[in-house]
């Protein structure tokens, strides 16, 4: 309080300035504050936190649905969550699709209702039918992270976008620290068909609760500028940038799943695999953590600078030999998990017109989904023929080796581009 007079001595003494100020604990908390208090924003992230929460349970629910009420082996469930995870890849960009040229409700009415009926069905069917209706599930499911991410865009200014998909990622986190333990819970507790039914009206309450909300998936701006009355072809904003960004999408979440593998591989082999459920929600803290940085913060490094240090820092992780050294091992990697999928969000909002916005997320949903679906069993496969140390290496060495792909095909493209462009003046000359 230098500076000013103090208060007279019959005044009772003024709170301390520096909190009200911005000092403190208050000033990396003021960007969050400032993008909640924008018109519809917080409505949206409760809702798509806790409409995450049920669909974070999904495959450990079918696993042991399988396993425990249908008597059948770790393979068959397998299988059951990758016909799942198959169908949701392939629906997000349709959905998305749908949403730019049908209207957001059009498309919460379908997938609500779709996908409730498959998890309030599910119970009721046998394994052959359950693995075609999982697929058809998987792409009726409700485009929680697409609706998230462009209203997103739609109703934040883009230079608090930063801010605001890194609340969406810290959102994610929350949700699947709590989805995969109260599924968990329910399923051995109660009953899988119990936990089964449970989603399925987890699913109908959040579409009708999204319904209802209707956030918007254009600025005022954006509907004033009218960028095209026409659909804009996909060649003309898929660019090669943008194929990179989706490319390193994938690659951060091979490195999380193969991760999670990991984790419980290390553990086992140590005798401590009682543990997994305090490593893993340290690892889910340490991603929050990185999130709230990054998004408190003027400038972070690029999405694709983020991704390399994910993968890099992954790989040592598997040095570690027991559950205490593995949670503090995870620190700088996990640090850079909400960050790295904030980046690519922010990416891909900034980089497609407005009105393709939706199925644009939706293949940056679906490249999410693809690269959890081939982290795991890569994990998986490099750990049964070697050590869970090496699942690490795996993991991080895909995911550098994925994004080291993708910028040497877009280097080539440009290569031959170029040559492509000189070659007719040569011809002039």
């Amino acid at each position: 309080m230098a500076g000013r007079p103090g208060p007279p001595q019959s005044e009772a003494p003024s709170p301390p300035a520096p909190l009200a100020r911005g000092g403190g604990l208050v000033a990396p908390l003021r960007p969050y504050g400032a993008v909640l208090a924008l018109p519809g924003v917080r409505s949206l992230v409760l809702v798509t936190v806790l409409a995450r929460i049920p669909a974070a349970a999904t495959a450990v629910v079918l696993t042991l649905h399988v396993v425990l009420s249908l008597g059948g082996g770790f393979g068959a469930a397998g299988l059951l969550a990758a016909a799942l995870t198959a169908g949701g890849a392939l629906g997000q960009p349709l959905m998305g699709r749908a949403t730019d040229r049908r209207g957001l409700r059009v498309t919460l009415a379908v997938t609500g209702c779709g996908s409730g009926a498959f998890w309030l069905l599910a119970p009721a069917l046998p394994y052959p039918l359950l693995l075609p209706a999982a697929f058809a599930g998987g792409m009726l499911a409700l485009p929680l992270f697409s609706v998230s991410r462009q209203s997103l865009a739609a109703l934040v200014p883009d230079e608090r976008r930063r801010t605001a998909y890194s609340l969406d990622s810290m959102g994610v986190e929350v949700s699947y620290a709590l989805g995969p333990a109260v599924g968990v819970l329910v399923a051995t507790q109660v009953s899988t068909r119990a936990a089964l039914v449970a989603i399925g009206a987890s699913m109908l309450v959040s579409g009708l609760l999204l319904f209802l909300l209707d956030p918007p998936i254009r600025s005022e701006a954006e509907l004033q500028a009218a960028e095209s009355p026409a659909p804009v072809a996909r060649r003309a904003w898929l660019s090669r940038r943008l194929v990179l960004v989706f490319v390193a999408s994938a690659g951060a979440t091979v490195v999380l799943s193969g991760t999670d593998v990991s984790i419980v591989a290390t553990l086992r082999r140590a005798g401590e695999l009682s543990w997994t459920g305090l490593v893993l929600a340290a690892w889910c803290c340490w991603s929050l953590l990185g999130g709230f940085v990054h998004g408190s913060v003027r400038r972070s490094l690029p999405a694709m600078a983020l991704m390399g240090l994910l993968c890099v820092l992954t790989i040592p992780v598997g040095l570690a030999g027991h559950w205490w050294t593995l949670a503090l091992a995870l620190v700088p990697a996990g640090a850079l998990c909400a960050p790295t999928l904030a980046a690519t969000g922010e990416v891909v909002s900034r980089l497609v017109p407005s009105g393709v916005r939706g199925e644009a997320m939706g293949v940056h949903g679906s490249s999410l989904t693809a690269g959890i679906a081939l982290g795991a069993p890569l994990a998986g496969a490099v750990v049964d023929h070697s050590t869970p140390a090496m699942g690490f290496v795996a993991a991080g060495g895909a995911g550098a080796l994925l994004a080291l792909a993708g910028l040497a095909a877009i280097r080539v493209s440009s290569l031959r581009l170029a040559r492509y462009a000189v070659q007719p003046e040569r011809s002039d000359s």
